[in-house]
């Protein structure tokens, strides 16, 4: 296998690498920047996933071209973490707002759990 590639192969590869840690630093000042747990959640799991995305892409470019045949293993990077990230993040949603539901104090901004005691009866008949 030899390193040297053409530039047309190269410059993709380069620019997805550029624009993947360009992802990654955007989602890092996110998560400084935002305030609250809930807001700090979104740029890693957005802007992380995007970074991955465009990693896998230059993997694929650059290994199908070094190789010369479609070399598509890269893609379970990508599977793994569209399976795994949107459940992270729930998981995490619903623990952080478990630990402000049963944490004492004031419950001002918090929603009420689905089991609330103050929420209408939902009516069984039906008169059509």
């Amino acid at each position: 296998m030899s390193g040297n590639l053409a530039w047309w192969i190269e410059i993709p590869v380069a620019l997805l690498l550029v624009l993947s840690g360009l992802f990654a630093l955007a989602a890092g000042v996110g998560v400084v920047r935002f305030k609250t747990f809930f807001q700090r959640m979104h740029p890693p799991a957005l802007a992380y996933s995007f970074a991955a995305w465009c990693v896998t892409l230059a993997s694929i470019v650059y290994f199908s071209a070094q190789d010369d045949k479609l070399a598509l293993r890269s893609w379970l990077i990508i599977i793994f973490l569209a399976l795994t990230v949107p459940v992270t993040t729930i998981l995490l949603a619903r623990t952080e707002l478990f630990r402000r539901r049963t944490a004492s104090g004031d419950r001002g901004d918090i929603p009420p759990g689905l089991n609330h005691d103050s929420a209408a009866p939902v009516s069984t008949d039906d008169k059509r």
